[in-house]
């Protein structure tokens, strides 16, 4: 197993856990600012198209809760997203208030773009990484995401 060269000084798990915020918000960004530039879709907005691809037409609330989000916030993206012809809106016949969404040929193709943006950064990002590197990195990651999905059943 490939050793990675040891910093001077012991890190703390405080050390560790903010420098990975920090990269993380960092990577997010560069990600986000690639996907509008090259796709013009940000990934908060991919991540609705995503939905809709996955999972076929939902009601909005529905919708909101596969994201984990506030309807509110999901209703924002999906009139920005109607407008651009990305995603249609339908009333429910008995209830006004309620609306399906599905994503449209055009969301299809856009959807397809930001991905391939996305992809592109971070590919390029992670890319440097030896295979074993990666391997240990995704490890690690998993290790850390099954020991918060642990402390949020306690």
């Amino acid at each position: 197993m490939e050793r990675y060269e040891a910093t001077a000084t012991a890190s703390t798990p405080e050390q560790v856990g903010l420098s990975f915020l920090t990269l993380a918000h960092t990577l997010r960004e560069q990600v986000d600012q690639h996907m509008m530039a090259t796709a013009g879709l940000s990934l908060s907005r991919t991540k609705v198209l995503q939905a809709l691809a996955g999972r076929g037409a939902l009601h909005q609330a529905e919708l909101a809760t596969a994201l984990g989000q506030a309807p509110r916030s999901v209703t924002q993206i999906l009139e920005s997203l109607e407008r651009l012809g990305l995603v249609s809106r339908t009333g429910h016949p008995e209830d006004r208030r309620r609306k399906t969404v599905k994503l449209t040929h055009t969301g299809r193709t856009a959807l397809a773009a930001a991905e391939e943006a996305g992809t592109h950064v971070l590919r390029q990002l992670f890319g440097s990484l030896a295979p074993q590197q990666l391997t240990d990195l995704d490890a690690l990651l998993t290790l850390v995401r099954t020991t918060l999905a642990g402390d949020k059943a306690d």
